[in-house]
């Protein structure tokens, strides 16, 4: 089963575009939408 949800997540390098898989982790709140940060992209 394939899930798909929207995340607002810090990407601070730039790396992923739209459409890209990527891995979130949860970290502290970076700003009022953003709680996660791009761990790597995983298939572009």
């Amino acid at each position: 089963v394939n899930q798909m949800r929207k995340f607002y997540a810090h990407d601070e390098e730039n790396k992923a575009k739209t459409g890209d898989t990527v891995r979130i982790m949860e970290t502290r709140p970076l700003s009022k939408l953003k709680r996660w940060r791009l761990v790597e992209v995983l298939q572009k």
